[in-house]
């Protein structure tokens, strides 16, 4: 592994797009400690002591996973990625609706960089739109430094200063990530979010350790107390999650397929079995950012309404809603994955249309006619398939919530150590080293994943 790692460095290209990478990254972490200078740091860290474990503190930290924002400090990457990411599956989804941006993502190239245009000034306007609640939940609170309150709120020019810092850094994020993509290695916004959930790791295993240190190892720990058996199951989660993300990630069902014999010349070419290969989980870890955002606008709306209402029907409701632990939350939680799996397969993957490309290029499925019944037989199995990724995708969503109410941990600390966080992060960094062994295999070396 040290020789290979080595070659890594030997290669002056990828060299420079590591280095690159690693350089855009540590940007992001700078940026990641810079306040708003309109917060009092002291009454951030105050209010959000008071909210941790409750409804509000466990949807801010759900959506920080996934937008690789420190939404608990309000820098100026507060919004993090999220709103480029919200723009760029509106209209990922509009392109398979909507008449105009289909013909526009056919052409190409060029159809593309159109909607990426799109996307960005849609990205913009979320970005707007979203500072100005967030900069308002600051001032509703009290988090704002007393000598830039004016007559009892934010002047309006800090308003304006806050909103606008605010979109620059989520624009900022957005070049980062395409300058990644152009002159790094690997996908911009994905490395992005993995150094964010990365980045938290350690805290989230400090807090874990803590009462192994004051405590000592002991059997039977309750509440706060780290046991053998809990640092065993914590460790196995860990392992199982990562063995069980790379084995889904490179999980395919092969269909073998025959090209037609074609005569040119003296020469018989074509008549070779290949396979196309479909993989179990095509929808990646999309369905889990869906049914997560989803669920946290309910948990808001009741959080809401209840502290305009008091005590009564609306908090318990809330509660459902925020609880992860709640019987109702995970129901929901398992059926929208299910349901965003085979809508996000569906979108992503259309039977038809490769059933035209392999009828174009003369090739076939042995035993079915070329054209409907292809298309009907790979619809047909993209659909058994599927339901095995959702399977998946569903028990690792809901892993943290059985793990830390059975050895009676905190959640945040279970759900780094096996949940969304730890399959967001496995995915995007196998995905890093397939593209850095596409470069090693180019210069006729071995790569990483090679035995």
């Amino acid at each position: 592994m040290w020789e290979k790692i080595r070659v890594i460095f030997t290669i002056p290209e990828l060299r420079q797009k590591i280095l690159l990478t690693l350089l855009f990254l540590a940007i992001y972490r700078i940026g990641w400690w810079i306040p708003l200078p309109v917060v009092s740091p002291e009454a951030m860290k105050q209010f959000f002591a008071r909210q941790s474990g409750q409804g509000l503190g466990q949807i801010l930290e759900q959506v920080a996973t996934f937008s690789a924002a420190p939404l608990q400090q309000a820098t100026i990457f507060g919004l993090g990625i999220m709103p480029y990411i919200s723009a760029s599956i509106i209209f990922q989804l509009l392109s398979s609706v909507w008449k105009p941006l289909e013909e526009l993502k056919k052409e190409g190239e060029s159809g593309q960089k159109k909607i990426n245009e799109y996307t960005r000034y849609a990205t913009v306007i979320l970005c707007l739109g979203q500072s100005w609640v967030y900069v308002r939940f600051l001032v509703s609170n009290d988090l704002i430094r007393p000598e830039f309150m004016l007559g009892g709120g934010l002047s309006m020019s800090w308003w304006v200063v806050s909103i606008l810092t605010m979109t620059a850094g989520t624009v900022f994020l957005m070049w980062l990530g395409e300058q990644i993509d152009e002159f790094g290695i690997g996908n911009g916004i994905s490395l992005l979010i993995m150094a964010g959930i990365l980045a938290r790791m350690p805290a989230a295993g400090v807090d874990l350790l803590k009462p192994l240190l004051q405590d000592g190892l002991t059997l039977g720990g309750g509440h706060g107390q780290m046991g053998v058996e809990k640092l065993i199951v914590l460790v196995a989660l860990f392992v199982g999650v990562v063995c069980g993300v790379v084995f889904i990630t490179q999980g395919q069902r092969r269909i073998p397929t025959q090209s037609a014999k074609h005569v040119r010349g003296r020469r018989i070419y074509g008549g070779t079995r290949q396979y196309l290969p479909l993989r179990v989980n095509q929808a990646g870890v999309m369905p889990i950012i869906f049914a997560s955002s989803l669920l946290m606008f309910p948990g808001i709306l009741f959080t809401w309404i209840g502290s305009l209402t008091g005590p009564g029907i609306i908090t318990e409701i809330q509660k459902a809603f925020t609880d992860h632990a709640s019987y109702l939350y995970n129901v929901m939680y398992v059926g929208m994955i299910f349901f965003f799996c085979y809508f996000w397969t569906a979108i992503s993957f259309n039977p038809k249309d490769v059933s035209d490309n392999l009828k174009g290029h003369g090739t076939f499925i042995p035993g079915y006619r070329p054209g409907k019944r292809t298309a009907d037989y790979l619809e047909k199995v993209m659909v058994r398939i599927t339901y095995v990724g959702a399977g998946f995708l569903a028990i690792v969503a809901i892993l943290p919530t059985i793990v830390a109410n059975s050895v009676n941990i905190n959640y945040d600390i279970a759900s780094f150590y096996g949940g969304t966080g730890l399959l967001i992060a496995v995915s995007v960094a196998f995905d890093l080293v397939q593209k850095i062994d596409s470069h090693l295999v180019m210069r006729n070396y071995r790569g990483l994943l090679e035995k």
